[in-house]
């Protein structure tokens, strides 16, 4: 895929992502994650409500009005998302696999940092760890959807590749666990976005999610939590690479974690609404 059909994508992808998405989504992401500080704006007269705190008095002895300051928030605030693949992701519902809808929560994220003046970090996890620089706007969507095409995990035409055999993820749990706490110890605000279906131990990811600025998404679709019906799904063994065959019948219904900072969104809902509502 050359630069002009990777632009083409990208604003293909734009495109969709802001008719499915509500018009108040960037209010929301710049109200929930924080600037670093306040950065003076300039003096406006008093009026009653106004924090009496912010008044400068020295102004006021001058004039014949009282004078307060004015600040507006340093942004600053890089996001890092990680990306979990996993073969379990190609599948979803009514054509949407839960792959494609994180990609455009990804995608919805570079578009939102463009507004806000913040910055996206996305770290994929596949056979091996990619990380992208910190980016924004359609500058970070182009290289994020430049990586996917590189990995196979998209086409030409920027779909997801259902016929996509070779998803490997390796990595040990406590490495991942590790590289998140490596962000988290930074005050760095971290996103996790996958379906978890390669957690094996509950008790890493628990204390993870008691963490401030964590926030874990999973994916899931109805199949996923289906009781009724049986779904054979074959995989690879991540870590001997032998084939298996995973029965989701009589999944859990209940959430995976029963913690604030972990959400569950459908890819049978509006997930790029329900991403933002969750968020916050």
């Amino acid at each position: 895929m050359n630069l002009k059909e990777i632009e083409r994508v990208v604003g293909m992808i734009q495109s969709h992502i802001f008719r499915n998405s509500n018009a108040y989504a960037t209010g929301m992401l710049k109200s929930h994650f924080r600037g670093s500080g306040l950065q003076f704006r300039e003096h406006q007269i008093y009026v009653p409500g106004d924090d009496v705190r912010f008044i400068d008095w020295k102004l006021s002895a001058r004039s014949d009005h009282t004078y307060v300051k004015t600040f507006e928030e340093e942004r600053n605030v890089e996001i890092v998302v990680f990306l979990d693949l996993s073969q379990t992701l190609f599948y979803g519902f009514n054509e949407v696999s839960k792959l494609q809808a994180l990609i455009e929560i990804i995608a919805l994220l570079y578009l939102l940092a463009g507004e806000t003046h913040d910055a996206i970090r996305v770290i994929i996890w596949a056979n091996k760890t990619i990380n992208l620089p910190p980016k924004k706007g359609k500058e970070g969507l182009t290289l994020f959807i430049s990586m996917l095409e590189k990995l196979g995990v998209i086409d030409k035409d920027g779909k997801v590749n259902v016929k996509h055999k070779d998803m490997t993820n390796s990595l040990p749990e406590e490495s991942k666990v590790a590289q998140i706490k490596t962000f988290l110890a930074r005050r760095k605000e971290v996103i996790y976005l996958g379906d978890l279906s390669l957690v094996n131990d509950k008790k890493l990811w628990d204390k993870l999610l008691d963490k401030k600025h964590m926030h874990c998404f999973r994916i899931y679709s109805p199949i996923d939590k289906n009781h009724d019906l049986p779904f054979l799904f074959k995989t690879k063994n991540p870590l001997t690479g032998k084939s298996m065959v995973t029965d989701l019948k009589g999944k859990d219904e209940k959430a995976l974690f029963l913690k604030e900072r972990y959400k569950e969104i459908g890819v049978h809902e509006r997930y790029l609404e329900k991403f933002v509502r969750e968020l916050v």
